[in-house]
């Protein structure tokens, strides 16, 4: 698998001995990623490109199982969350991305949580929430912001770079000129300007990179900004619109958590209603 699509198991834990075993399964628009816990911990993850929402079901789930000998009859619940929410056969209820994002950022990061940028590959949004990861209130993006994350792609292959490095070369310089922050298809046309004029490439990619960042920021201040702040999705993974973004905000986010994968928040939240959905069903 490649840095975009893997799995990890927890070999510390033993699915047999668990009284609950349930699953977040999240499809977005660019990847798919499954969770599964085990009386509540964490257990088995994965993350997988999307193609057709239902077969990048499968695909997300049967990469959590690698390994774990588990089945879709051993998993109690599953929630289906983002946008092929809809078409996961095997899910027994379904939730926004919005709702799972917030419980998914509350359990990661704690209860002072008050602002998710969750910053994805075909959607840009900011999730307000409560001190028990409840979302209060949610600002998606405008036309201009939205595919960020999928630019990335795109651009990656224009300055011939893998997306997974760019952000780090995107830091190398702080001398770069101004592109459109209006639109991410006039700023890589603006982009692609500068590289036939030889602009230096780490300068093409740092602006790019500020454009990207002052577009997401400016969805952020509309939506007014509370502490304390993190961000999840994709781009939260990548250090140079991470660091433009709070810059521009004069912010800083909550620290990232070395053990745990932002783009995986969305499942885990899934997977957290899972559980407090069969606990529930178990008492009645």
């Amino acid at each position: 698998m490649s840095e975009l699509e893997y799995a990890s198991l927890n070999e510390q834990l033993d699915w047999k001995k668990a009284k609950v075993v349930v699953a977040g399964v999240d499809i977005g628009a660019v990847s798919s990623k499954a969770m599964i816990l085990l009386d509540g911990q964490p257990y088995a993850f994965s993350q997988v490109r999307t193609r057709t929402p239902k077969e990048s079901a499968f695909r997300a789930i049967n990469a959590a199982f690698a390994k774990t000998h588990l089945k879709l009859e051993n998993i109690h619940y599953i929630v289906g969350t983002g946008r092929g929410r809809t078409q996961v056969p095997f899910a027994r209820k379904t939730l926004t991305e919005i709702v799972c994002g917030a419980a998914g950022a509350g359990h990661i990061w704690g209860p002072s949580v008050r602002t998710v940028l969750d910053v994805g590959g075909q959607s840009c949004k900011v999730i307000h929430c409560t001190e028990k990861g409840r979302a209060s209130a949610v600002l998606w993006n405008d036309k201009c912001a939205a595919g960020i994350g999928r630019s990335m792609e795109a651009f990656a292959g224009l300055v011939k770079k893998e997306v997974t490095e760019i952000g780090n070369v995107a830091l190398q310089s702080d001398q770069f000129p101004k592109l459109s922050d209006f639109c991410v298809v006039y700023a890589q046309s603006e982009a692609l300007d500068l590289i036939r004029s030889k602009v230096p490439l780490e300068e093409v990619i740092a602006a790019y990179h500020y454009a990207m960042a002052k577009r997401i920021s400016t969805l952020v201040a509309r939506s007014g900004l509370k502490k304390d702040f993190v961000i999840i999705g994709g781009l939260a993974k990548n250090p140079g619109i991470v660091n433009w973004v709070e810059s521009i905000l004069k912010v800083n986010r909550l620290a990232s958590k070395p053990e745990w994968d932002p783009p995986l928040t969305t499942a885990l939240g899934a997977a957290l209603f899972a559980d407090a959905f069969h606990r529930r069903a178990l008492k009645n």
